[in-house]
């Protein structure tokens, strides 16, 4: 779910940010998108809680317009999409910080050039921006999908218990509870080993794909 819909995002916002003129208010709302990136997850969680929650925001705004409430911080069926949002929230602005930066590197007068031939604004994003940022996107989603068995130990762990092992458990706290919590130091062990050996054949498997496309990925051909 992060790979659909967290990954994107970055790069929308940072095509729409750099087609900001105003280098202040550019300044303005990275500092702002970025801001999250600091928080801590508890902090995280709370404002959600304190937002979305039972006694959130939101629900209060519905009971006092006489429309049933949602159920949105403990609900075991929606919580990969609860997740994503939380980190979308919070890292999106990191990833705008690197996708600006790859933008920053193509040659402006490619814009130039493509403007006096007719290009509109669509295809230019098409045919200049994109391939220009090709490379640190195969690169980022390279490196998505090595940590993609690592979605969270602090945030899944704090939600655990609203709502339940079943749907808030993964490898990480998988290692913790019946490592740690049982003593059962081995058989933790194993599935962190598991995790890792996973994770490396993910991210070999990326990579590889990449080289496929032309691109270097984490380490040239």
């Amino acid at each position: 779910v992060q790979l659909i819909l967290f990954f994107p995002i970055p790069i929308l916002l940072a095509l729409l940010l750099n087609s900001i003129l105003s280098q202040r208010l550019r300044s303005i709302i990275q500092a702002i998108t970025f801001l999250p990136h600091f928080y801590s997850w508890v902090l995280v969680i709370t404002l959600f809680q304190q937002m979305i929650g039972g006694a959130g925001l939101l629900n209060q705004f519905l009971r006092q317009h006489h429309v049933h409430t949602l159920d949105i911080m403990t609900n075991p069926h929606t919580f990969s999409l609860l997740v994503t949002s939380q980190i979308i929230w919070k890292d999106a602005g990191w990833g705008i910080i690197v996708f600006l930066a790859a933008l920053a590197a193509i040659d402006p007068n490619l814009y130039e050039a493509a403007a006096v031939d007719g290009a509109g604004r669509w295809r230019r994003m098409w045919h200049i921006t994109l391939p220009g940022m090709r490379a640190i996107i195969v690169l980022m989603l390279v490196l998505r999908l090595g940590n993609a068995l690592s979605v969270g130990f602090e945030q899944m762990l704090i939600q655990r218990n609203a709502v339940g092992h079943d749907a808030a458990d993964v490898l990480d706290t998988f290692s913790f509870y019946y490592g740690i919590g049982t003593q059962n130091y081995s058989y933790g062990a194993a599935a962190g080993i598991f995790k890792s050996a996973i994770s490396l054949l993910l991210l070999w498997a990326a990579n590889t794909l990449a080289h496929r496309f032309g691109e270097d990925g984490l380490y040239r051909k």
